[in-house]
């Protein structure tokens, strides 16, 4: 029988795209980033622009979720069209912002870059915590796949920090900057990361995903939240992610992979004629 062409998308299995963003604790660490985000007072005037967090904010999360997760473990023609659609709505996005005064538009530039930065930064950062697999060289390595996605959603790679550290870098210094504004729109961000609806995927651990997200945010941003913070929740927050990162592959193996991750092995094992791969996605 001839084998059909595969088509494992614009990564593919062997990537550290998918080895990274298949995590479920990774995806964890999306709330975090999105704390970073909400932070940045034109990043959020954007998101109230769209309507973001005032209409079903949860719903809307997980649909840009899916968007993301289509760029990385889509066809080809899926992650185009996910990004397309992500551009498209990004192009309406612009005006005056009433918090500061200042013009915002979803393309600038500098805004698109500290998004990318929180995601790229908050998924190593979690890698790192909570499953520990990657040498210094595979997070560059991710680093600079992700610049891929970056250029596909209207982001010029040279303006990216080069490296790992140097995105940590630029980070902190946006964070120790006074760009960064903890307004109202932010804490409706913090609260739905608090309070999840009933049907939010996950549940169980979502009070445990959110004492993550505030708990790693660098301490500056977690005192603009009015987060309380002590030697006793710091002693939590690492033996907690201490003992999730020691047990990571006791935990149910279709819990361990998220579910774009495994329908995208799934697919590129068919199309290569291969028969089933691991259950748990693709493999490392």
């Amino acid at each position: 029988m001839a084998l059909r062409e595969s088509d494992p998308g614009i990564y593919g299995p062997e990537s550290m795209s998918w080895r990274v963003h298949k995590e479920t604790t990774v995806l964890f660490g999306g709330a975090r980033a999105l704390l970073m985000q909400a932070a940045h007072p034109l990043v959020i005037a954007g998101a109230r622009k769209t309507g973001f967090y005032q209409r079903n904010p949860w719903k809307r999360l997980e649909r840009t979720l899916q968007l993301a997760y289509t760029i990385t473990f889509g066809t080809r023609a899926e992650a185009t069209a996910a990004a397309d659609h992500i551009n498209e709505v990004h192009r309406s996005v612009k005006g005056i912002d009433d918090v500061t005064g200042l013009p915002y538009d979803a393309f600038d530039p500098d805004l698109l870059l500290w998004v990318h930065a929180c995601l790229v930064e908050s998924a190593i950062l979690f890698e790192e915590l909570t499953v520990g697999k990657l040498t210094a060289g595979d997070k560059e390595v991710f680093h600079q796949e992700q610049m891929v996605s970056a250029e596909m959603l209207g982001l010029d790679r040279a303006l990216i920090p080069p490296t790992v550290p140097a995105l940590r870098a630029y980070i902190d210094m946006i964070v120790d900057s006074d760009e960064l504004i903890v307004g109202e729109s932010a804490l409706q961000v913090a609260d739905t990361i608090r309070h999840p609806p009933p049907e939010a995927e996950y549940r169980p651990v979502l009070a445990a995903v959110s004492f993550w997200a505030f708990g790693t945010l660098p301490p500056k941003l977690r005192k603009m939240y009015g987060v309380r913070w002590s030697p006793l929740h710091e002693a939590a927050l690492r033996s907690s992610l201490l003992a999730l990162k020691l047990g990571h592959f006791a935990i149910p193996r279709k819990f361990r992979a998220i579910q774009p991750a495994v329908h995208a092995g799934l697919r590129v094992a068919r199309d290569e004629n291969l028969g089933p791969p691991d259950r748990n996605g693709p493999t490392e």
